[in-house]
């Protein structure tokens, strides 16, 4: 290589894709100078929830570095316009392709790249590994060992801590996410009334505009409206009680009160989050 080439050599960017949940925070946290040249970044879908928007502001103090926030002009309206009002679903994922696959891809270029994921040891799931081929994926906590009790200790020691919608919910996202659980939504609807509202209104576009969809993907949640859910909200919520009791009745060491919510709402629902979106 001559010198000329070897001063146009573009350096390999280290990145780290922030998600609002725990686990990603904590690999932050983790790597915090153990990369000096680390980029942290959150593909912000315009329909977060307030408390993941003022986890960020608490984690970027912590880290002394910026979160980049892409997507700055193009938000889940516009795509959603693009796809002429059809709601996002399992089967047909275009958020995640749109609002945080193509944003990060875009961000890169073809810039030679390392993305660390939050991938801990104790799971077995990929997350998002990009299939271009400058781009790397590491797996610091899979390597390290460090599993859900270590998770919760980094940010525990970090002061940090856990967001706060994890008293009622324990995925991070999009408020309208449709891999929510059902107690999940009646959360959102007693905690955020305003984009329960909000996710109706999209529910109501969609089916207004006589959009030719089947099943879920005319509705948030998987078999009924938004509105027949919140018919149902005693129902869910004595369900959802007694899937509490299950899983604290379980012989297991003491858990905290995250892990017995979560294994909770896994007896409700056990469809898997989307890997990008959730870390």
């Amino acid at each position: 290589m001559t010198i000329v080439q070897q001063r146009t050599k573009k350096k390999v960017r280290h990145v780290l894709g922030i998600s609002g949940g725990k686990d990603s925070s904590a690999l932050a946290v983790y790597m915090r100078g153990k990369v000096p040249d680390m980029e942290y970044f959150f593909c912000d879908t315009g329909a977060e929830l307030p408390e993941t928007y003022d986890y960020l502001n608490r984690l970027e103090s912590a880290l002394g570095k910026p979160i980049v926030r892409l997507n700055a002009t193009r938000d889940f309206d516009h795509w959603m316009s693009i796809y002429q009002g059809t709601l996002p679903s399992a089967s047909m994922r275009w958020c995640t392709k749109n609002l945080k696959i193509k944003p990060l891809e875009d961000w890169l270029g073809t810039d030679e790249a390392v993305s660390y994921v939050a991938i801990r040891a104790d799971e077995n799931r990929l997350g998002y590994v990009s299939t271009k081929p400058n781009i790397k994926a590491v797996f610091p906590f899979r390597e390290d060992g460090v599993d859900r009790d270590g998770v919760n200790t980094i940010l525990e020691e970090s002061g940090i801590g856990l967001p706060a919608y994890y008293e009622w919910r324990t995925r991070s996202g999009c408020y309208f996410c449709f891999f929510q659980r059902k107690h999940e939504w009646i959360g959102l609807a007693e905690r955020h009334p305003d984009l329960f509202e909000r996710a109706i209104e999209y529910e109501d576009k969609v089916k207004f505009a006589g959009t030719a969809m089947q099943g879920r993907q005319y509705t948030w949640s998987q078999g009924e409206s938004l509105r027949e859910l919140l018919d149902r909200k005693e129902e869910i919520e004595q369900r959802h009680e007694a899937a509490l009791a299950r899983a604290a009745a379980r012989p297991r060491r003491n858990l905290p009160l995250i892990d017995v919510l979560s294994d909770a709402l896994d007896d409700e629902n056990d469809e898997a989050g989307c890997a990008v979106c959730h870390l």
